[in-house]
């Protein structure tokens, strides 16, 4: 008999796994802000707070990203999934913000471990007749999980006595089961040497696709800073700019744009890579050029309008990407590949809202708030021309040998006559 679940149920097992732990990084953003009115800490220590968790992702995936590749991806899931159960039990028994500082850390090392694993075995455990969804599903059950795991929380907060306990209970409950359900599926790689040298700090991109990369970073730029914006920055703006502090429009808020990104990462998938990058950065710009306009006039439906247009075309740009790059890539390399992407991603994520938190109580929140929208705009700007130039070729590329075989079937419709 055999030990180990069906395909079928190891792709989407494992895409719910992976979906956790973003839900577990998108859990903290109402509780931070409540912790704050508690604790008593600045508004630079918040987003400190919020952004260490990139850090610590970005470190594991510079050095673990390409260890998938040698000692295989359920090893590597594994670890992922037991040094996410210890912050889970840190943020449960924080005393202070160090502690839930120090889970943060914690919770993104786990998290870019996770990353490059869980996103090659998303894509190896696909059925035959599913492979184009992977790409889209793993981008989904990162946007996805930070979104739900942001609303949930805030409806604890809003509702519930004492919401760290329960929702870092529950999340501790499921990093159990995801360690049990990990152990019961196949291995989708072959081990190689080199496991040690892999953990120099490089990142993997093969030359063929190193140009396509490179034309997709304003994209991912964009894309990964505007979720971020609501994640990291948005209950300081609800409170302190809208005089709003429920735990539930801070969740709802921060949800609506990863929410949104989700969805539409799987509508997406169903249309050719190139186009759903161009309309996702033409969505993230329409956005971010709302949600500026609803912060500068205190105007909170249009915030909540562009957070849905902006996360929907970061539904479309991440996936896009991804489809555009994973084709090309070869098994042995793509937990190299994915770690590379996942970086930029989260240098984007994480880097600009520390800046953000730590120029707000020099320049006033709503004008640092709009130098980083106009940041976004003008990334998104960059990544329309680029996408929009790129798609042209293709088609000019893909129209060539049509027009060129004209003539070549007249001649022969000539001499047959």
């Amino acid at each position: 008999m055999s030990r180990t679940v069906p395909p079928t149920t190891a792709f989407a097992g494992i895409a719910a796994v992976f979906a956790a732990f973003f839900f577990a990084a998108g859990a903290p953003t109402p509780l931070l802000s409540l912790r704050q009115q508690e604790w008593g800490f600045s508004a630079g220590t918040l987003t400190a707070a919020f952004s260490v968790y990139a850090f610590g992702l970005l470190v594991a995936l510079l050095v673990a990203g390409s260890l998938p590749d040698h000692i295989g991806r359920r090893p590597v899931m594994l670890m992922a999934l037991y040094g996410e159960l210890v912050s889970m039990l840190a943020f449960l028994a924080a005393p202070d913000i160090t502690w839930v500082i120090v889970a943060r850390i914690i919770q993104g090392l786990a998290t870019g471990l996770a990353t490059s694993a869980f996103s090659a075995a998303i894509a190896e455990h696909a059925p035959a007749h599913r492979k184009k969804l992977a790409g889209g599903l793993a981008g989904a059950s990162v946007a996805g999980g930070l979104g739900i795991g942001a609303l949930l929380t805030g409806a604890a907060v809003q509702f519930t006595p004492d919401a760290n306990t329960l929702i870092f209970s529950i999340l501790t409950g499921v990093m159990v089961l995801g360690i049990i359900f990990v152990h019961f599926t196949a291995e989708t790689a072959a081990k190689r040497p080199g496991a040690l040298r892999s953990l120099t700090p490089r990142l993997g991109f093969p030359a063929h696709i190193r140009g396509e990369f490179l034309a997709g970073v304003p994209v991912h730029i964009a894309g990964w800073m505007f979720p971020a914006l609501f994640l990291g920055l948005s209950p300081a703006v609800l409170r302190l700019h809208f005089g709003l502090d429920g735990g539930l429009i801070a969740g709802f808020t921060a949800f609506l744009g990863p929410f949104a990104a989700a969805v539409a990462g799987f509508a997406f998938a169903r249309h050719p890579a190139r186009r759903s990058t161009l309309i996702g950065a033409s969505l993230i710009l329409a956005g971010m050029i709302l949600v500026l306009l609803g912060v500068t006039e205190t105007w909170l439906p249009a915030v909540w309008i562009g957070a849905a247009l902006g996360g929907i075309g970061f539904g479309g740009t991440f996936g896009g990407q991804l489809r555009l790059i994973a084709p090309h890539v070869q098994p042995h390399q793509r937990a190299g590949v994915f770690s590379g992407i996942y970086t930029a991603a989260y240098l984007s994520f994480g880097v600009p809202v520390i800046i953000a938190g730590q120029l707000a109580p020099r320049w006033g929140l709503v004008p640092t708030l709009q130098t980083y929208a106009a940041a976004v705009i003008i990334l998104a700007v960059l990544s329309v021309i680029i996408q929009a130039v790129l798609l042209r070729r293709e088609a000019t590329a893909e129209a060539a040998p049509t027009r060129s075989a004209v003539p070549g079937e007249a001649l022969s419709d000539l001499q047959q006559r």
